[in-house]
């Protein structure tokens, strides 16, 4: 049955007259008597009485136009959710996350989308660095969050932040009541690192810092996440370098300070990764509110352009 049909069924019936629902439908009155005709003989029934002012429905008809409704109905909605969902504004988007993103940068962005596309849902998923390559190529997940990544062939990612790093420090060390701390302090206290998942990490790039200050740091903990690093230091375990994010982080006993004479690579990158050659809409949609976020032109970055190592779940 053609959809067009039940249009003009359901326009002749309202108007109970062909002259009437042919100009409604901009059509002329020979061509949809035909179709009148032709539906009727289809379905086998007659839908119509002929009056002198025009037609009345057949108890049969009555019963049709109820369905015919119906259909057209569900026809309309159908067409509207397609055309939302292949322009991104309609589905479901899987997100991983992890880390200190979650603390500042990621529920923006996520907010921000909720906001401008409601009625796509976010499913979150925590996972490490692997886990979300992983999920990624097994189409489980649509974007991840991550710190700057080893240069992959089939993951593109889009930098969202470059966050300076800030010290962690109980608010009981002498240094803590400065407001501005020589970067020194590293070499001088027992660290708390982080995360122990897979190597090269965010710990790495720490101890990278450390040589590059001139010293090999002394390791107090080595832990998997952010939070158990700063409870660490409000229980006086030693001190921990964070990405800005992390700051936000409310916990007894610690205080967050600037370091000064750190070396220029002493900053971590915040970045959305997803499938190279994914053009699916609703991730169109996402990478530009993330582009949004950042307030910055941002590019693709893929193999060719990308150059630097990340850290992992900092």
């Amino acid at each position: 049955m053609n959809p067009r049909n039940l249009k003009y069924f359901i326009a002749v019936a309202e108007e109970k007259n062909i002259g009437r629902a042919a100009v409604r439908l901009h059509i002329s009155q020979p061509p949809l008597t035909r179709q009148i005709q032709h539906l009727e003989h289809e379905m086998g029934v007659i839908l119509f009485t002929r009056t002198p002012k025009g037609v009345e429905l057949t108890e049969a008809g009555e019963l049709f136009l109820i369905e015919a409704r119906n259909i057209c109905s569900i026809i309309e909605r159908a067409t509207e959710r397609t055309q939302r969902a292949g322009s991104g504004k309609l589905g479901r988007l899987d997100v991983a996350i992890f880390g200190s993103g979650i603390l500042n940068d990621i529920p923006k962005i996520l907010l921000a989308y909720k906001n401008a596309y409601p009625d796509v849902k976010v499913v979150l998923h925590t996972m490490e660095k692997a886990e979300q390559i992983e999920a990624l190529r097994q189409r489980r997940i649509n974007v991840g969050f991550n710190r700057l990544l080893t240069p992959l062939p089939d993951i593109s990612f889009e930098l969202i932040a470059t966050e300076r790093l800030f010290l962690a420090i109980n608010e009981n060390h002498p240094y803590a009541r400065k407001t501005v701390i020589p970067s020194e302090v590293l070499g001088e206290n027992p660290l708390v690192l982080y995360p122990t998942g897979t190597r090269p990490n965010y710990i790495d790039k720490v101890i990278n810092i450390c040589h590059d200050l001139g010293f090999s740091p002394t390791v107090s903990q080595k832990v998997g996440d952010v939070i158990t690093a700063v409870a660490l230091v409000s229980s006086g375990f030693g001190i921990c370098l964070v990405p800005e994010s992390a700051i936000s982080l409310k916990l007894p006993g610690v205080v967050y300070r600037s370091l000064t004479g750190l070396p220029d690579n002493a900053r971590v990158d915040l970045s959305c990764i997803y499938r190279t050659g994914d053009d699916s809409a609703i991730l169109r949609s996402f990478l530009e509110v993330c582009r949004q976020h950042s307030n910055k032109p941002v590019k693709p970055r893929s193999r060719q352009k990308a150059g630097r190592k990340s850290a992992d779940k900092i």
